[in-house]
């Protein structure tokens, strides 16, 4: 018997009340560890072994005009995802689907890891994130705005199947992989994609950091994408751009977006690993994010109901993280398209629980 992807979500559902209220407990083993204060998981006290149930759920409502006339109005599931995720002594794994609406259990991350190298020598096969993007590795459950930006869209390659070697040294990040090019991902040819990139934080503290990224991918019939990333982060304000380039049959395309945002509360956003991750709540009252970007050149304006094309625009948001679990967040963006002077405009709302 097929069991529904609604059910699964439904069962989700009914299990994240206790999940949010849970404690850490133990059992009568003593090398046995069960924690339920957020994902579930089982683990050994000595780390070996571990299993872990996670997810997330995005709910949104979507305004969007054309030229002034209404094109989307209407409630949708963004994404529905489950994960399950351990490791067996120096080999971890992850499998993750998504069972929102239209997709039909649509696998993202399923991949085999081997860590026994330490940080500085990390390898990963299977389906997984190509490392390209500041925004497109940080995770949609984290970023401060609740799209990407068109230009991210547009060019920064997905989840490809492949094999990746990544690594960490002090304040420098590396990563380098071979992938399949899928015929839906940036440079649609079916073929092999080679993708790298490197970043450096020379201010890297709970409270301060400075990024800089590189990134690259060569891409089969000559496609050739590259991107730059700087970000800062201090305090309660943070600050990050990228600039990606493609160049594809002597045809030239690039574009840009600028990100700052202001936590009113307080908190600072964390930084791990060469990427932000979402911001915690310091206390129960919850915490307020007041986020602004503008975005300019070729990318994909299709929230803005422009498509592919090259555009300006600008956006404004703000978020309430009811805790470390809920989100609610809204932003408006409104674009113009530089060719044919079109105009596009957005308005979304989501509510979000992620464990």
């Amino acid at each position: 018997t097929r069991i529904s992807p609604d059910f699964v979500v439904f069962c989700l559902l009914l299990l994240i009340p206790n999940l949010l209220s849970a404690r850490v407990v133990t059992s009568d083993r003593s090398d046995l560890v069960v924690n339920i204060k957020g994902p579930i998981e089982v683990k050994t006290s000595d780390g070996n072994y571990s299993v872990k149930l996670g997810g997330r759920i995005q709910w949104d409502y979507n305004y969007a005009e054309h030229n002034g006339v209404a094109d989307e109005d209407d409630f949708s599931l963004r994404r529905a995802r489950l994960y399950l995720s351990g490791n067996v002594n120096d080999w971890s794994y992850k499998v993750q689907f998504n069972v929102g609406n239209n997709i039909g259990g649509t696998h993202e991350d399923l991949y085999i890891r081997y860590n026994g190298w330490g940080k500085q020598a990390v390898v990963t096969i299977g389906n997984q994130n190509e490392p390209f993007g500041l925004e497109q590795l940080e995770s949609s459950k984290g970023i401060s705005y609740l799209e990407r930006s068109a230009v991210s869209e547009a060019y920064a390659p997905g989840r490809s199947e492949g094999i990746l070697f990544t690594g960490q040294h002090s304040d420098i990040t590396y990563a380098l992989g071979i992938f399949e090019d899928d015929a839906e991902g940036v440079g649609s040819s079916g073929g092999t994609a080679v993708t790298g990139r490197v970043t450096y934080a020379p201010i890297k503290s709970a409270d301060h950091v400075l990024h800089f990224g590189l990134a690259h991918s060569n891409r089969d019939e000559d496609i050739d994408i590259s991107g730059f990333e700087v970000a800062y982060a201090k305090g309660p304000y943070h600050v990050q751009s990228e600039f990606i380039s493609s160049e594809e049959d002597n045809e030239s395309r690039k574009g840009l977006y600028v990100q700052a945002g202001w936590i009113v509360t307080g908190e600072s956003r964390p930084y791990k690993s060469g990427v932000f991750k979402r911001v915690k709540p310091g206390n129960s009252s919850g915490a307020w994010e007041v986020v602004v970007r503008y975005e300019d050149g070729d990318g994909v304006y299709s929230d803005e109901e422009l498509g592919s094309t090259d555009a300006t625009s600008y956006g404004v948001g703000v978020n309430y993280y009811l805790n470390k679990f809920i989100r609610i967040g809204a932003t408006f963006t409104d674009a113009k398209d530089n060719l044919n002077g079109d105009d596009g405009s957005e308005f979304r709302t989501r509510i979000q629980i992620a464990l």
